[in-house]
């Protein structure tokens, strides 16, 4: 151990990453009352734990191989400003978050230093592109690891890459107040609830939006007393408005993760874009669709790189399509009702019965929470990395 506070910086490029980032930095100020300085790239959650952003996250968080390219020489640009910084700060680490394009170039960047160089969330090279095990070996020089197949891809190159569990099992997903939210609404304990989660990129939003409104429209005509909730982030508030202000029945939005968990514990069925908000789902027990649109342009890319059958991970990992996905051109709302009716009646209790299996397999080791385990396993590296300096 030091005899001085360590000095971590630790970066994410968005929503997800800012709530793993806070997790993680929580998890370090609780390790054996260790002292941290943290610097970096957040969000408000990691705000909240001590970090002052460089500049906002939101300027990260770019999906897609086409639509990153009006951006590039803005992203570059704070991809050099980042690593200047860190050069003059000479932390005792880097921590990377997920953002694997931002991640691997900033690394890239700081080339030469002596300060250990972590990124936590393993790039999904079991999905794609599998060649970037060689890019993290040669920049990073520890990964952990969400998901327990993970690690023998990166050991085999020789980089260390630890599996510490999916951080979705500490979002608090599974413990939403569903007859608090219903109550708090003014809603009839029975009436059947929609959650709608359109994502949290502006883009994903934009794609997504208008076929999700039609199968809202679609719906209440069959389900004349459904009630929609629409969880979104500040950031996205406005937008979200404006996009639903035209509803013959306006849906019920809401901020914030705690009043998200609730809106999911209080709903019988969701439509979701494909992300980290589906495990939440589940965790929450909600029968669910999953949908996703990218330009014409880099879907054609994406689907001669990818290298797995299915985009939910919890269908990855059972080997078949337990929770629908509708991608692309089959994002359409006339099979999302469909989907949808039927995930109301008994097909829904078979979704959530047959993917509990699969939520075992994110459980960290030893039965520690997530971030304990990521925590340990980053003081484990800072401590190596002291003994032999």
């Amino acid at each position: 151990m030091k005899d001085r506070p360590y000095t971590i910086f630790i970066a994410a490029g968005e929503a997800s990453g800012d709530a793993l980032g806070a997790r993680l930095m929580s998890a370090m100020k609780a390790f054996d009352g260790r002292e941290i300085e943290f610097h970096g790239i957040g969000g408000g959650l990691m705000e909240e734990q001590g970090v002052t952003s460089l500049f906002p996250m939101d300027e990260l968080s770019v999906m897609g191989l086409i639509e990153i390219l009006p951006r590039i020489r803005h992203l570059l640009k704070r991809i050099s400003e980042t690593a200047d910084y860190i050069r003059k700060l000479e932390p005792d680490a880097v921590i990377t978050i997920d953002s694997p394009g931002f991640a691997h170039q900033l690394a890239k960047k700081l080339g030469g230093t002596s300060f250990s160089k972590i990124h936590y969330v393993a790039p999904s090279v079991w999905a794609w592109k599998p060649g970037r095990v060689h890019k993290f070996k040669k920049h990073f020089d520890h990964l952990l690891a969400l998901l327990p197949i993970e690690p023998p891809y990166f050991e085999a190159v020789g980089l260390p890459c630890h599996f510490v569990g999916h951080s979705v099992l500490e979002s608090g997903a599974d413990k939403g107040d569903g007859a608090g939210f219903r109550a708090r609404q003014g809603l009839d304990e029975k009436a059947p609830v929609l959650c709608l989660l359109p994502g949290s990129r502006r883009g994903e939003i934009t794609r997504l939006m208008p076929e999700f409104s039609k199968t809202i429209e679609g719906l209440n005509k069959i389900i004349p007393d459904l009630q929609v909730v629409l969880p979104t982030l500040p950031a996205r508030l406005s937008m979200i408005r404006e996009m639903t202000a035209e509803w013959e029945k306006p849906p019920i939005i809401v901020e914030g993760a705690a009043e998200k968990f609730d809106a999911m514990a209080a709903s019988n069925v969701a439509l979701a874009a494909s992300g980290t908000v589906a495990l939440e789902l589940t965790l929450a027990h909600v029968p669910t669709v999953i949908a996703y649109r990218l330009s014409p342009l880099t879907h054609f890319i994406v689907r001669r790189l990818v290298k797995v059958d299915y985009a939910h991970l919890l269908n990855i990992l059972m080997k078949r399509e337990i929770v629908p996905e509708r991608i692309q051109d089959d994002c359409q709302s006339a099979q999302l009702i469909a989907d949808l009716r039927e995930l109301l009646g008994e097909k829904g209790a078979e979704q959530t019965r047959a993917l509990k299996p699969a939520l075992e397999m994110l459980k960290a080791p030893e039965g520690n929470s997530p971030s304990k385990c990521a925590a340990s396993v980053v003081f484990s590296i800072l401590d190596n990395h002291i003994e032999k300096m």
